[in-house]
């Protein structure tokens, strides 16, 4: 076999064992080792068994990834959402948009939606999100007789926001690979990010109105606007200043992303505080998620840049390069084609493997076809929700099957995602035929890239 024929059986090796349960990081890792220790053999130079370069290789790497400035706030990203997630504040901010939205169709639904979307942006954690709002807002949902296919596509579609909306630790680990400015890609996942958010909000107000029986009306209660107003005051507004805070230093440029994520650590820890629900056990549990989040990104980095330079050195992206020059297909070609690759891919994997494995391989290709590495982030954002949503490796809904009633199957859950993939696809198009929707805020804020 041919080194580059060798580099190809690599991948689909990868892809074999991953689907079998092995740990991505170290499967990565052993793999980028074993291989590399072939590609890099080297009889002549080499004075023991270990005199290898993929050793040396591997050390590099790791020594990059621990002082790589863009991954240090991964951590305290990590760590201001699990503070927020442990404090109840959820709780409150769901109820206090239950009351707001009230007379709309739908509203629990509605409120389940923003309390997502609001979530998802303190804490960029998927699965934190479905989880959580899987065990507050759905069985309040089945309680007032919403559908359950209805209330199940609710709550996993808001919970996957996080990939896209900021302070997303994907975005992070995209701007990281792609070696783009995480302050242009956060500015640039905002419109799309909230515009899908109000998607899914239409679309929830729409089915409840043509058919009232999946999201029947709460029972009219004489609530004040002053209940109201001081529901929201107290719930919705202290996150909502810690978020604008974190995420207003960013984009105005006052704070790298790592130093802004410092700040919304401190400010979630303030917020836990004056809630009075900072607990030495729930800042002990916060803690240990967050080393042990940490550990599993820096490590998929350090097995991920060893096997995708082994990959490299063997003439595997060659071959990839080649296949997409010889089918001649034009810039949207590319694009729709690179696209339907990490669609499909997002049925057997998750999106730590297709961000780190396989996006690098398209990234060489995008100055070729002309396309902003800005862009191509954005529409690989929007894509990965689909890795979430997508039956039958949804994870999202295992997350949800997991603390749901157990009346709840599967297939009940998995029908209730399905319009909300078409959504996304929507959002996909629509932001292929409109790139300013992407683009426009971060030429605003910072200039031409």
């Amino acid at each position: 076999m041919t080194d580059p024929q060798i580099a190809i059986m690599m991948l689909g090796l990868f892809i074999f064992v991953v689907l079998l349960g092995f740990p991505i990081a170290f499967t990565l890792i052993g793999m980028g080792l074993g291989f590399g220790y072939y590609a890099y053999f080297d009889p002549m130079r080499m004075t023991s068994l270990f005199d290898n370069r993929i050793f040396d290789l591997f050390v590099q790497n790791t020594f990059s990834v621990m002082s790589n400035d863009v991954l240090v706030a991964v951590p305290l990203f990590l760590f201001m959402g699990y503070v927020v997630e442990r404090a109840n504040i959820v709780n409150r901010l769901f109820f206090s948009f239950q009351l707001a939205a009230r007379h709309l169709p739908g509203s629990m639904a509605v409120a389940a939606l923003a309390t997502c979307a609001v979530f998802a942006t303190a804490t960029g954690i998927i699965g934190a999100v479905v989880t959580l709002m899987g065990m507050l807002a759905f069985p309040a949902m089945l309680e007032a007789k919403y559908d359950t296919r209805f209330a199940s596509g609710v709550i996993c579609a808001g919970g996957c926001l996080g990939i896209l909306i900021p302070p997303s630790i994907m975005l992070i680990v995209y701007a990281a690979i792609a070696e783009i400015s995480p302050l242009r890609l956060y500015a640039a996942a905002m419109i799309p990010g909230f515009m899908l958010a109000g998607f899914y909000m239409i679309y929830v107000v729409t089915r409840a109105t043509i058919n009232p029986a999946l999201a029947p009306k709460p029972k009219d209660v004489d609530v004040s606007i002053g209940k109201v107003a001081y529901e929201l005051i107290t719930s919705f507004v202290p996150l909502a200043v810690l978020i604008m805070s974190v995420l207003g230093a960013i984009l105005m440029g006052l704070a790298t992303p790592a130093e802004a994520a410092a700040v919304g650590a401190g400010g979630g820890l303030l917020l836990a505080a004056l809630y009075r629900s900072l607990t030495w056990t729930r800042l002990k549990e916060a803690v240990y998620l967050t080393a042990k989040t940490s550990a599993m990104v820096c490590w998929l980095f350090v097995g991920s840049w060893t096997f995708a330079a082994v990959f490299s050195y063997l003439g595997g992206h060659d071959i990839i390069k080649d296949w997409f020059l010889n089918l001649d297909v034009g810039t949207v070609g590319f694009l729709i084609l690179a696209q339907g690759i990490i669609f499909l891919l997002g049925w057997p994997l998750e999106w730590t493997e297709i961000i780190i494995i396989f996006v690098p391989i398209f990234l060489p290709l995008l100055d070729h076809f002309n396309v902003d590495p800005l862009f191509f982030g954005m529409l690989v954002a929007l894509n990965l929700q689909t890795s979430f949503l997508t039956p039958p490796m949804a994870m999202a809904a295992y997350y949800l099957k997991g603390v749901a009633p157990p009346h709840v199957t599967l297939m009940d859950i998995f029908a209730g995602i399905m319009p909300y993939l078409g959504i996304v696809i929507f959002m996909m198009v629509l932001l292929y035929n409109f790139p300013g929707l992407a683009l426009w805020l971060p030429e605003y804020l910072f200039g031409p890239g």
